[in-house]
């Protein structure tokens, strides 16, 4: 394997840890192959949960650790791993966690990244059950039609300390503007890793999209980014457009309760509840486009549900990293309903968008345009049971399209 170009440090956590992590478990990252997994396989190196440590717990192969953990180097090398991003775009930096990791932490790492799209990544071997194995023949073998040790170093070759409270984070930012699909983890010559974040922003291959097939333009995994919100206390906003189903409250947008609302709830003349304020959160579309269809999730959200504003910007693209601003919400042009949404929409320039963002989205009015008027969201479901509608947890609302004059 070539040597890294140069030797590298941490740094401290910066913006980039805002962003979704892209080697998850939870958005479909995958462990293709790791040369050791004898104390502790490589899939826990993705685990969405932080790591933990459980003091008097052993395994017939040692300490049980939670983590990637490789056996001790009695032969010529160093151990890596190659992990398939879940979601495929642009990387803005890593998180190398050797949390609990003491006297058995990985003294030096490096990674290395590659685009590999369609026939450029050959089929691998099933891994199955690992610990207490090694990679087999057949493996390397497969592995090597990857080419890995020619790919492109996105973090050189860093020295580690023990994996202390105050040293066990490890941050590298990423400054390349190019498409990644597949990471390759080295450390130097074995021992333990945490966990490995892999923080960026998604980037679909539009070229090969049909054009009349349908697609989330708001979706993570395609792009999208919430660029501003107002409160993110029990859940962040890009949770909405994550990857996949809603598990549980945990993977959905859930604010904290405003401390300025009355202490007593009053309905105005037509029936609308009487409250100050409201929640906001702001998206930039992956790409432009047709909006033809809304869809809200509120699974899970049964006594917390919302006071809903929905805003759509359409922002020119140039694979920048999304700026995560928040503050005051931006000026109200609807009546607060406790069951409606609204859905607006404009246009702005990526230097329209950072002066929006300085400006906490305070963004003049008329520079919305209606796309979904208040549509009724929640109702009551019985006699004291306030609650989505029955069979109405998922909502579709077709509308007319949007474009600039």
């Amino acid at each position: 394997m070539a040597d890294s170009p140069r030797e590298g440090k941490p740094a401290r956590s910066l913006a980039f840890t805002r962003l979704v992590d892209m080697a998850s478990e939870s958005v479909g990252g995958e462990i293709l192959f790791a040369t050791d997994d004898f104390f502790a396989p490589a899939e826990n190196l993705i685990k969405s949960k932080s790591p933990s440590f459980r003091e008097d717990e052993y395994t017939e192969f040692g300490k049980w650790m939670d983590g990637w953990e490789t056996r001790r180097k009695r032969i010529p090398g160093h151990d890596w791993c190659i992990i398939k991003l879940g979601i495929q775009g642009i990387i803005r930096g890593f998180d190398v966690d050797i949390s609990y990791f003491m006297g058995d932490y990985a003294p030096r790492i490096s990674i290395q990244a590659a685009n590999l799209e369609g026939d450029k990544a050959p089929e691998m071997p099933q891994r199955g059950a690992r610990t207490g194995a090694a990679a087999t023949p057949a493996e390397f073998e497969a592995v090597a039609k990857l080419g890995s040790n020619d790919w492109n170093y996105l973090v050189p070759m860093t020295e580690l300390k023990p994996g202390k409270p105050a040293s066990s984070h490890n941050y590298f930012p990423v400054d390349f503007q190019q498409r990644w699909t597949h990471v390759r983890l080295n450390i130097f010559p074995d021992g333990g890793i945490a966990r490995l974040r892999v923080y960026g922003c998604g980037q679909k291959d539009w070229t090969a999209t049909d054009p009349k097939e349908p697609f989330d333009l708001a979706a993570i995994a395609h792009g999208g980014a919430c660029v501003g919100f107002s409160n993110a206390h029990f859940g962040h906003p890009n949770n909405m457009i994550g990857v996949g189903k809603a598990r549980s409250m945990a993977d959905g947008w859930e604010t904290a309760r405003r401390p300025d609302r009355p202490p007593v709830l009053e309905n105005d003349e037509n029936g609308s509840l009487l409250v100050p304020g409201c929640e906001w959160a702001v998206f930039r579309l992956a790409h432009p486009g047709v909006i033809t269809q809304i869809e809200i999730d509120t699974t899970y959200f049964k006594g917390a549900g919302p006071l809903t504003r929905i805003e759509r910007i359409l922002i020119p693209l140039k694979n920048e990293l999304p700026h995560i601003a928040s503050g005051n919400p931006p000026p109200s042009q609807m009546g607060n309903s406790p069951d409606s949404c609204r859905l607006d929409g404009c246009i702005l320039t990526t230097q329209e968008e950072e002066d929006m963002i300085k400006q906490k989205w305070e963004l003049p009015g008329h520079k919305w345009k209606p796309l979904l008027p208040v549509t009724k969201v929640w109702r009551p479901r019985g006699p004291g049971k306030a609650g989505p509608a029955v069979g109405a947890a998922l909502l579709r609302f077709p509308f007319q399209t949007f474009c600039s004059d």
